[in-house]
């Protein structure tokens, strides 16, 4: 809940639309789900962004998991290792505009996304 609430405060402040607002929260709240699922637990960063023609929020989580051996099949709609419906990577990559998977197995995972106004 923490994650969602301070991901939406920093789009609030961004000046991000509602829908991209909503987009970003339910990708976080995912990524946050798996951290602690798959991940055993890790930390998030969050922040905001300027690149000097336009602002957005960032958010990074990163575990020391198991790590993701085939992160193709990771990101395939349907594809699920916890018995979910599988929406989880590839369903957060489709909510912002920015997406970063790196993991290996023994490595554990670090997921960065990006959403811009």
């Amino acid at each position: 809940m923490r994650a969602r609430h301070r991901v939406r405060e920093l789009a609030q402040r961004q000046g991000l639309r509602l829908i991209d607002q909503t987009k970003l929260v339910t990708a976080v709240s995912e990524l946050a789900r798996n951290t602690v699922v798959h991940g055993g637990g890790g930390a998030m960063r969050v922040g905001t962004i300027d690149n000097g023609s336009r602002v957005g929020v960032w958010a990074e989580f990163v575990d020391d998991g198991p790590g993701i051996p085939d992160h193709q099949q990771a990101m395939r709609e349907g594809f699920s290792t916890g018995g979910g419906l599988g929406l989880g990577l590839g369903g957060a990559r489709r909510l912002v505009s920015e997406f970063e998977l790196h993991s290996a197995p023994g490595e554990g995972t670090r997921v960065r996304v990006v959403t811009w106004r």
